[in-house]
C-alpha cells in the first residue's frame, strides 16, 4: 500500500495562506471507483481512501509512513513567485511604469 504525501495548494476561492503551510498524507486507492447501476453513485470497497492525515512538517509525515510499513511519495510544493506590493505603492511619485489613465 502506497500513500501521498504533500503540501496542498491554495484554493481558487482562498486568498490568505491558510491550511497551506501543513502537510497532507493520503492513501492511493487499492480499487477502481464502481458506478451502482440503481443510482448511480460512484462507489468503493477501499476505506483507506477517506483518510486523511495532516502533519506540521514533511519530516513528521515520512516518520509516520516509516513506523508503519507504508511506502511513501513526497511531492515538493511550487511556491508561486509573487511580487510583494502595497497598495499604496501605486501612488508613489517614483513609480517604474507611468500612470495611464
Amino acid at each position: 500500500m502506497t500513500a501521498r504525501i504533500y503540501r496542498p495548494a491554495k484554493t481558487a476561492m482562498q486568498s490568505g495562506s491558510a491550511k497551506t503551510d501543513r502537510w497532507l498524507l493520503e492513501y492511493e486507492p487499492e480499487q477502481a471507483r464502481s458506478i451502482d447501476p440503481l443510482m448511480g453513485w460512484t462507489s468503493s470497497g477501499d476505506m483507506r481512501q477517506q483518510i486523511k492525515l495532516w502533519f506540521d512538517t514533511e519530516e513528521e509525515a515520512l516518520d509516520y509512513a516509516r513506523r508503519n510499513g507504508l511506502a511513501a511519495q513526497v511531492e515538493k510544493p511550487n511556491d508561486p513567485k509573487r511580487r510583494v506590493m502595497s497598495y499604496s505603492d501605486n501612488f508613489k511619485f517614483n513609480r517604474q511604469a507611468p500612470w495611464t489613465h
